[in-house]
């Protein structure tokens, strides 16, 4: 008899679940999205650059507690968008798209400014593979800690990166924090 068979899927709901986030709508139909499931061997690493970014400041020690509900998951998808301008010139980001797609990229907790369509791409994107998440029974949560160190460690190559630890057990690491 397998204790716990169902974790043996973890790793196709997984795809499954990226998959939502491929086909998410995208503004303008340009899919600038970005998405990767971190490997088991870099679920320490991850862990460990959250515990670094929480003793930046007190605002950053929530990333402790993240990094705990990250060695709780069975797998971590890390969804991510470019953030180059559509050429909408619709303003939303401060800027018009020329100057947009001129300005200096600031490297703060992310690279900005971003177009404010493709923030929204990601938001739908991420939305999208949560939902998909959710109707396969698999507990998740989005979480800015982990995209965050994930892209300070260079496991995606987005602007802006978030989220989502993936667990399949009695009860959610994510629920009671």
């Amino acid at each position: 008899m397998k204790i716990y068979p169902e974790k043996e899927e973890i790793e196709h709901l997984a795809r499954q679940i990226l998959a939502s986030a491929r086909t998410a709508p995208k503004a303008c139909g340009i899919d600038d999205v970005i998405t990767a499931i971190a490997e088991k061997q870099d679920l320490p690493k991850i862990a460990e650059e959250m515990r670094k970014i929480a003793k930046r400041s007190k605002k950053y020690a929530f990333f402790e507690r993240d990094a705990r509900n990250l060695e709780a998951s069975d797998a971590v998808l890390i969804i991510g968008v470019k953030g180059k301008s559509l050429g909408l010139e619709c303003g939303a980001c401060g800027l018009s798209c020329a100057e947009l797609a001129t300005a200096k990229k600031k490297e703060t907790d992310y690279t900005g400014p971003n177009c404010a369509f493709k923030l929204l791409d990601l938001g739908i994107a991420i939305g999208s593979a949560a939902k998909t998440a959710s109707i396969f029974s698999v507990d998740t949560r989005v979480m800015y800690s982990i995209g965050l160190a994930a892209k300070r460690l260079g496991l995606i190559n987005a602007d802006v990166a978030l989220a989502l630890p993936l667990s399949i057990g009695g009860k959610s690491p994510f629920f009671d924090r």
